[in-house]
């Protein structure tokens, strides 16, 4: 038979002060007491389970106001998820106002009150205990645990438990809550935890909600987001792929070794077979073997009929001929004329540096306007203002040492980092100070911090943001040094605020015996992730470095404001280089260094530049000349004519920056460092090839000056023509790249060439004409008024060392039949390699190489991968066009209670949880649920004045402020409708305060973007952050997931076809998209390139499609020979590399144009004769040409102090004509001698008609 208790209480009212607001109850043993009915609405709102009958209860309306007052802030952050704030209220209410109180709460100590209203003597509670089920408590735990905040990215326990998150288990967060030390419980309540009987107590053990269970029909269960048993398990992120091995090594390095060998095996089983045939049909064993011979075929005397491939070629062979031949010949008779003209139209060009615009801005140099990140960095930038700008200082303390704080009265002992030692943080709140003290001048008006800083509650708070850790003491010396004690204890001081606030940096009330609010003197949190360094875990209490951080205001198409902002950033950094405390060491960078650093680069590197050209130039001007004898040394030097050349080259680069100067297109850095470079390359190859041809040439029997040059011309110019079309071509091809830098680059080159060549066959003819009009009449060089004294009659002609080097020694040695295979076998080895490792070439441009090497900002690039812990922000961007006003539409975003489980929160919650793959760092913070938090009518945060209907902060006592909405079923449901918007504006403008800290004015003013008279809402984001990113790889994978997850957010959302989605946007992106598609650019610029160079050359070769073929297929392996250079090398594929490789495909045509075009109008016998003789005769005039003349100037490049002139410029120029050398004069020599084009019958037969009768004819025909 059941025993029925009376009901007894153990309180009763309030009576006494226990300390500030908080009053102690009054003791009473007596049955429990029906509630006056001006308490049956709280009571209704807070305790629903104990309104029935009577409402006879244990607490009066005062208590029930303090119970309701109490709840505010746990209901802040739990009534999310509704099961766990159902409970939480539930341990409450039972505490408060149980008629059963007597069941399970035991007073074990009270002091005597005198009542001064009712006159009597009576006692008042200071200690109880509280009989608390184990199951309960645990549930409790259960259903509350994974509950979020979403302004904080932490979770809501970390806030309310008093440790962190990791730590908090059921009983120690309930001891915590029933603390006096915790700042909101006036009185020592020791719950006591079992679910059996205790000294005749029997616990409180009623029914609790689970987190995936609903409270009641209106509400659902909590989100996936608050409750994990709702989701499921932990998502896992996707296996790697796995590596593609063969025998456990890269398959790549396997494929291509055997393909390698196979090669070989083949190659030198066809080069034997070749060489026994020949031993037994050509040659009798005593002869020596000879090549020419097996390969004869004396074509001049072959009299075989002569195909239309070949007439139509050699027709158009002599098109070119004759044409150069008049043109030249034109020019040398008409200097004058020419050389005026030339000079007009560069100064016509020239004109057009009037309008000349450089682009310093980093966005227009990286990002085409018509990318994806740079349209929506200006949707971005367009509704929410453009992302701040950046100062920020790292900063550690060499010279202090780690403290240990004891907390008191128990407690393990807690290190704290060398930089979080009081005096270094008064010393570092005084160059803060300082900082924001400093003051800058532009346009006669004073600049602070203030004018331009990010103050995000302005105009009621007008304090800067500054995260620093600084902030959780309002960047206060006086609350730095707060601390409570007596003579033997300190009870709490700046290292129990510390600890607490990193766990719950929005909180107004540290709840220790300090009471200082954690939130920032700017009215917005301060996350430790972005204001401590070096730590371990979430240990923040280890830090060894201290961020602090600035954000400064940006302007969208406001420049002087931008002015105002570079002008204080100017005196901010000259500030921190002067700045000395040799306790604190400091790294820093401001918005604008980077940029400022670049163009000191600049200047600075201006010198090895100029020594660079220097050098180049010095060596043209001697080596155009060929020296007779000493007597003749300053008639035979050349060097005016060379310095002609040089300006001739540099004036066709002025030209092409004139000309696109007129039409607007902009310079940038890329264009002044490289494009003379490649020109001085192309054009000083084809002085040397104009100047070095006629040197060995003879003049013909009655054959004058102009008609010499005009054949000299007419020989050389189709092969000049050959290689700058191509190039031109090229070039101008690669503007179709959507790379901004690879696009202006071949823009500005392939005009450069053009005009280069143009002004090599006009104006450079005219003036070599006159400059052997000069060295006939014996007159000085450069002082051409004066007399040599060696007198010599015309010019004679002349080989050169190298010249007769090539012819001699070097060609003969390199077709011998022995030579030959090795030569082939080596280079097709190093392509093997090289296509080996072309996928391992690292993607992307490492910031710090921008650098010069004595930049401050090496150091904080160093520092900053070292002890930063949170990457760049990222914003979610939901556009324009949602509807935000209906259910549906509230679920596809909100992470809270009722929201889908695949709702835009709830995914990028979701990758948060997989950080280590996706790099999302952090929850999201949330704006619609923090505004359903701030709105529900059990919140003290919505209120509104009842006479005016304007908002009424929770901060004002006032008796006409009531509920935003009704207390009712339907008043606790979410707004929808106007009711959204009604409250919508008063949440965005709400600062918060320690009665509501869930208003959104700090944390989500410019995050939603109100439209239409604030009648409706336009785009918002939800803003977290990538976890840390160090290298290039990092920010490029960081880049792609969060696209990734944005088009998955709006796939699911089902929005595809509504003409808005979700997009991430991060203000590095717009940097880095370009490596997401550059192997895609890259192979498209580098075929585009090679096609057309391979459809130029075969036309302007007479239709010899077999030797553009050759050309195409040489140029495509040095190419691929590069990408194997880089990957040894450490250098990167970006726009700077792609440029180059680009600019390889032009002087690789130089290279093997040339000696491709001489072996095509050879005569000779045998393919092996033929590619002797072109590479005797330009061989030495490609490598006296380019290979010397850059060598001089690369080298030079080496000394440079910025990193990227060492890596981009010097180490890929000289891989560029090592490679372009090794490959026009050995390799593709050699393989024109396997598998060059066979004679052309027709031009053969017009070389023979056009030589007949002369000495020419001796020396082809022998």
């Amino acid at each position: 038979m059941w025993t029925v208790l009376p009901q007894q209480c153990v309180w009763y009212g309030e009576c006494g002060v226990a300390s500030g607001d908080k009053r102690y109850n009054c003791a009473y043993d007596g049955p429990p007491i029906a509630l006056p009915k001006g308490g049956y609405d709280l009571m209704q709102e807070l305790c629903p389970g104990l309104f029935f009958g009577n409402v006879s209860t244990c607490c009066d309306i005062l208590q029930l106001q303090t119970l309701k007052n109490n709840l505010q802030l746990p209901l802040q952050f739990l009534s999310r998820c509704p099961s766990c704030f159902y409970n939480l209220i539930n341990l409450f209410c039972e505490l408060t106002c149980s008629p059963n109180q007597s069941e399970f709460l035991n007073v074990t100590s009270t002091i005597p009150y005198y009542d001064p209203v009712s006159k009597e003597n009576k006692s008042s509670i200071t200690e109880l205990q509280y009989f608390i089920g184990e199951r309960f408590a645990n549930e409790m735990y259960n259903a509350c645990k994974d509950v979020e905040a979403p302004s904080s990215n932490v979770k809501a326990l970390g806030l309310l438990c008093g440790k962190d998150v990791k730590d908090c288990n059921a009983t120690n967060w309930i001891e915590y809550m029933f603390n006096k030390d915790n700042g909101q419980t006036p009185f020592s309540i020791i719950p006591i935890f079992s679910d059996a009987p205790v000294r005749g107590m029997n616990p409180m053990n009623n029914a609790t909600k689970g987190c995936n269970e609903s409270v009641d029909d209106s509400t659902g269960p909590c989100s996936c987001q608050d409750c994990s048993i709702v989701c499921g398990p932990k998502p896992q992120p996707p296996p790697l792929p796995a590596p593609w091995l063969l025998f456990g090594l890269d398959a790549v390095y396997i494929i291509m070794w055997i393909s390698y060998m196979g090669f070989l095996l083949i190659f030198f089983a066809l080069v034997f077979g070749v060489w026994c045939y020949r031993r037994r049909h050509f040659v009798s064993e005593y002869t020596p073997i000879d090549s020419n011979v097996a390969f004869s075929a004396n074509s001049h005397r072959d009299n075989g009929k002569i195909t239309c491939g070949e007439r139509l070629g050699e027709r158009f062979e002599n098109g070119l001929r004759m044409t150069f031949t008049s043109w030249g010949a034109f020019c040398v008779r008409n200097p004058r004329p020419v050389i005026l003209f030339s000079v007009v139209f560069i100064a016509m060009c020239c004109s057009g540096f009037v309008y000349i615009k450089a682009t310093t801005n980093p966005v227009d140099l990286w990002s085409a306007p018509s990318s994806q990140a740079r349209k929506e960095k200006e949707y971005f930038d367009k509704h929410f203002g453009p992302f701040f700008r950046t100062e920020q200082l790292i900063i550690q303390a060499p010279n202090s040492h780690p403290d240990i704080y004891s907390p008191y009265p128990s407690g393990a002992d807690v290190p704290f980092g060398p930089p979080l030692n009081k005096d270094i943080l008064h010393q570092v709140l005084d160059l803060q100070d300082a900082i924001v003290n400093i003051a800058a001048s532009f346009d006669n008006e004073t600049v602070t911090l203030k004018d331009i800083c990010l103050a995000p509650l302005a105009p009621y708070n007008n304090n800067c943001t500054i995260l620093s850790v600084l902030n959780y003491f309002q960047n206060s010396h006086s609350v730095l040094d707060h601390s409570v004690g007596d003579d033997f204890f300190v009870y709490a001081d700046y290292h129990t605020h510390f600890l607490y606030c990193v766990r719950a940096p929005a909180s107004l009330n540290d709840t220790s015996l300090l009471h200082d609010p954690c939130l920032g003197a700017f009215g917005g949190p301060v996350f430790p992730w972005l204001v401590l360094g070096g730590y371990n875990g979430d240990n923040y209490n280890n830090a060894t470095a201290l961020v602090i951080t600035l954000p400064v205001n940006n302007y969208y198409n406001d420049s002087k404001k931008i002015m105002k902002a570079l002008a204080w950033e100017k005196e901010f950094i000259n500030f921190l280089k002067n700045y000395d405390n040799p306790n604190l060491t400091i790294s820093f960078s401001a918005e604008r260094s980077i940029e400022d650093e670049i163009n000191r680069e600049s200047r600075s590197d201006v010198s090895t530049v100029v020594i660079s050209y220097v050098v180049m130039f010095v060596y043209i001007s001697i080596a155009l000349g060929h020296i007779q004898s000493w007597g003749r040394l300053l008639v035979d030097s050349k060097i005016s004519l060379g310095i002609a050349g040089i300006l001739i080259v540099l004036s066709s680069v002025a030209c092409s920056i004139g000309i696109f100067s007129y039409f607007g297109v902009p310079v940038t850095l890329i264009v002044a460092e490289v494009i003379p470079f490649l020109v001085l390359a192309i054009g000083v190859d084809n002085l040397f090839i104009i100047v070095q041809t006629l040197q060995r040439d003879e003049r013909l029997e009655g054959e004058t000056l102009d008609k010499q040059i005009g054949r000299v011309l007419g020989d050389v110019a189709p092969s000049m023509f050959l290689s700058s079309f191509s190039e031109t071509v090229a070039f101008f091809l690669g503007t179709l790249s959507t790379m901004p830098a690879v696009r202006t680059f071949s823009l500005f080159a392939g005009m450069a060439v053009l005009i280069d060549f143009i002004l090599q066959v006009t104006c450079f003819v005219s003036l070599l004409g006159l400059d052997i009009r000069r060295q006939e009449r014996n007159r000085l060089d450069i002082l051409c008024c004066i007399k040599g004294s060696e007198e010599m009659r015309g010019v004679q002609r002349s080989e050169s060392i190298l010249f007769l080097f090539f012819k001699n020694l070097y060609s003969p040695y390199l077709l011998k039949d022995w030579m030959r295979p090795i030569v082939i076998a080596l280079f097709v080895g190093l392509l093997s390699f090289s296509t080996a490792v072309i996928h391992n070439v690292e993607i992307g441009l490492d910031q710090s190489l921008s650098m010069p090497d004595d930049s401050y900002v090496m150091n904080y690039f160093k520092q900053l991968g070292k002890y930063m812990h949170a990457g760049p922000p990222v914003y979610f961007v939901l556009e324009e066009g949602h509807n935000y006003t209906s259910l549906e539409g509230q679920n596809m975003v909100c992470g809270g209670t009722g929201c889908n489980n695949d709702s835009l929160v709830q995914q990028v919650f979701n990758a948060a949880e997989i950080s280590s793959y996706t790099r999302i760092g952090y929850a999201p913070s949330s704006w619609i649920d923090d505004y359903f938090d701030w709105v529900k009518p059990q919140s003290s945060c919505c209120r509104v004045y009842n006479t005016t209907g304007q908002f009424c902060n929770a901060s004002v006592t006032d008796p006409s402020c009531t509920r935003c909405r009704p207390l009712s079923q339907e008043g606790k449901q979410r707004p929808q409708g106007e009711d959204f918007m009604t409250f919508l504006p008063m949440f965005l403008s709400d600062n918060p305060n320690p009665k509501c800290g869930k208003g959104g004015h700090a944390a989500y003013s410019s995050a939603v973007d109100l439209i239409k008279n604030k009648t409706d809402v336009g785009a918002t984001y939800f803003m977290t952050y990538h976890t840390v990113l160090k290298k290039s790889s990092d920010y490029i994978d960081a880049m792609k997931k969060a696209r990734d997850i944005a088009d998955n957010i709006t796939e699911t959302m089902g929005i595809k076809e509504k003409n808005y989605r979700v997009f991430p946007y991060s203000v590095f992106y717009v940097f880095y998209e370009q490596y997401l598609t550059i192997v895609n650019d890259a192979i498209f610029n580098l075929c585009i390139s090679l096609g057309s160079i391979f459809l130029v050359t075969a036309v302007l070769l007479g239709f010899e499609v077999w030797a553009a073929v050759v050309v195409t297929l040489t140029i495509a392996m040095i190419i691929v020979n590069m990408f194997g250079v880089m990957w040894l090398w450490g250098i990167s594929l970006n726009a700077v590399s792609l440029v180059n490789l680009v600019m390889s495909c032009g002087i690789a045509v130089e290279f093997c144009s040339h000696v491709t075009r001489a072996f095509t109008v050879s005569t000779k016998g045998s393919r092996v004769e033929r590619a002797e003789e072109a590479l005797s005769h330009m061989g030495s005039s490609v490598f006296s040409g380019i290979t010397l003349t850059k060598f001089g100037g690369i080298v030079v490049l080496a000394f440079s102090k910025s990193q990227i002139f060492k890596i981009f410029y010097f180490r890929m120029y000289l891989a560029m004509v090592l490679l372009g050398a090794t490959h026009g004069l050995i390799f593709l020599p050699v393989l024109l001698s396997y598998i060059g084009p066979s004679v052309n019958k027709a031009k053969t037969r017009a070389a023979q008609e056009r030589s007949r009768g002369t000495e020419r004819e001796r020396l082809l025909y022998f």
